[in-house]
């Protein structure tokens, strides 16, 4: 099992394995059924990529705002004093006013070979109020010991970010440090063989799905065929 080693400093919220909150962010405990509602964890390939990382929270009792106007950051909110002498405090600070940071106290150490990816929580995408931080990505090497900040993009113009008690701020990913591939065409037969196996799918769908079918409240089909061969592959291979 591959391993992330942290350090933190401060009473900060520990990080943890990213969750599907249902019901939550991820929608609400809805069965695929005629009549539900899509979402996000009925989805199979959004599921597992929200849940690949390391998901951390904003710690604080109080709710904190972060507001774009005339062009320019507003922060609002009393997180009361430092929690600790010569901390800096707010945590929050503008990052020229296109961006803010957040001082995490967090110090993530990946594998040898491997790097932290830090990417915005995948809470961003289920959220209907538009107010859901939005972490930018970076990359940290290994060999980097300093305790984290976030990099933010500011909200739109009159619009705010709003860090929620308890609610996740972002996540953090392990991945191999260098980039090292190559973008290739298929050859001919590769090519074909894809073209063959997705044939085979699409022919045996109405069998593979047909007990799993359901028809959400916007008229869209679906059923478990992804799910039941995505099972079917992860599955060890007996000799």
């Amino acid at each position: 099992m591959h391993k992330i080693k942290f350090r933190m400093s401060g009473d900060d919220l520990r990080p943890r394995r990213t969750k599907l909150e249902i019901p939550g962010w991820a929608g609400k405990a809805e069965r695929r059924a005629d009549g539900s509602q899509e979402h996000a964890w009925h989805c199979v390939p959004f599921s597992e990529a929200a849940t690949y990382g390391v998901e951390v929270f904003y710690p604080y009792e109080t709710e904190f705002r972060v507001t774009t106007k005339d062009g320019r950051l507003n922060f609002e909110g009393d997180l009361g004093p430092p929690p600790a002498p010569g901390r800096n405090w707010p945590p929050f600070r503008n990052f020229g006013d296109l961006y803010y940071t957040y001082q995490i106290l967090l110090d993530l150490k990946p594998e040898s070979g491997c790097a932290i990816k830090v990417e915005t929580h995948p809470s961003f995408y289920t959220d209907t109020t538009g107010t859901a931080p939005i972490a930018v990505p970076a990359l940290i090497r290994e060999w980097w010991p300093m305790l984290y900040f976030i990099v933010f993009k500011s909200p739109a113009e009159d619009q705010s970010h709003i860090f929620r008690p308890g609610a996740p701020m972002a996540q953090f990913t392990m991945i191999p440090a260098e980039s090292d591939f190559e973008l290739v065409p298929m050859s001919a037969d590769e090519a074909a063989e894809r073209e063959l196996q997705s044939r085979r799918i699409y022919a045996s769908r109405e069998t593979l799905g047909a007990d799993s079918q359901w028809l959400s409240t916007t008229n869209t089909v679906f059923d478990g065929t992804y799910r039941r061969i995505h099972g079917a592959a992860r599955k060890p291979s007996r000799t």
